[in-house]
């Protein structure tokens, strides 16, 4: 009977998993596939409410506002991607190297993971995004220098309690250099932290990059990203024009709240105290 229930969790977890992919990704296609055209001014359309033919609705220019939308969340989503995996292959460098020498690498690792946390975030994200000419460039190299450090505290730990098990003793005896045991010990193990760290990251990438957007110092206007539609919607609210802000704000929700319930069933699967439950 728990075999039964176990390989059912299981089983939900992973069709969730696909599911969750397969939507994830179709948005992030349609949002590439869409033509430009398809969120031009059209002065014919100005200020309609939602409806059949317009889904989100129209916004003060005539443009469809789920164009619009789509094109703002595969930007979003481009942007998360990139930072989620810059961000984690510094943390899993930075923790490995920390655990496995140790000594002056270790304090220096330790001392700069201080600093990083200790910095107002908002705040040194508009001030990287500004000096290297904002757009998704400065948001991306902001995210990834400030948002490694959870995830290297992690592999730091983990890394530390695998070189003390007795088959990584048993290969140093064999005479095996810290490459090999590094390749085919240690990074096989942490494996499973890199992955959910990564779709972990994800959402809060995409949340930053809508934020600073949002405050006018990431994605310039003329593209449709998620923050400048939000950003722009505020100078209509007031006007009965609801839907600018409330479809585009549901989606990012459910943008983050998905890969945030991805990286719990993921972490479920991978995490060797939960996989057999």
């Amino acid at each position: 009977m728990l075999c039964k229930a176990t390989t059912n969790r299981r089983r939900s977890t992973l069709i969730f998993l696909i599911v969750s992919l397969a939507v994830l990704f179709i948005m992030l296609m349609v949002g590439i596939i869409l033509p430009e055209k398809s969120c031009e001014i059209n002065l014919n359309q100005v200020k309609l409410a939602p409806s059949g033919l317009h889904v989100f609705g129209t916004d003060w220019l005539g443009r469809d506002m789920l164009c619009r939308t789509l094109k703002g969340l595969s930007v979003s989503m481009e942007v998360g991607m990139i930072t989620a995996l810059a961000s984690c292959v510094i943390a899993v460098i930075l923790g490995v190297c920390s655990a496995y020498f140790g000594g002056k690498v270790d304090a220096v690792i330790k001392w700069l993971t201080d600093v990083t946390m200790g910095m107002p975030m908002t705040l040194f994200l508009i001030m990287v995004s500004v000096l290297v000419g904002k757009g998704k460039k400065g948001i991306i190299i902001g995210v990834v220098i400030t948002h490694w450090v959870h995830l290297a505290r992690i592999i730091r730990v983990e890394v530390m309690q695998l070189r003390n098990r007795q088959y990584i003793i048993a290969a140093r005896s064999f005479g095996k250099s810290g490459f090999y045991i590094m390749k085919n010990h240690i990074l096989p193990a942490i494996l499973p932290q890199f992955i959910v760290g990564v779709v972990l990251l994800f959402p809060h990438a995409i949340l930053h990059e809508a934020a600073i957007t949002f405050l006018g110092f990431g994605i310039p206007p003329d593209k449709p990203a998620i923050g400048i539609i939000l950003s722009e919607a505020m100078g209509y609210l007031n006007t009965g024009m609801w839907w600018l802000a409330v479809f585009p704000g549901i989606m990012l929700v459910a943008i983050v709240r998905i890969f945030d319930k991805l990286g719990e069933r993921l972490n479920y699967l991978l995490s060797p105290t939960t996989a057999q439950e």
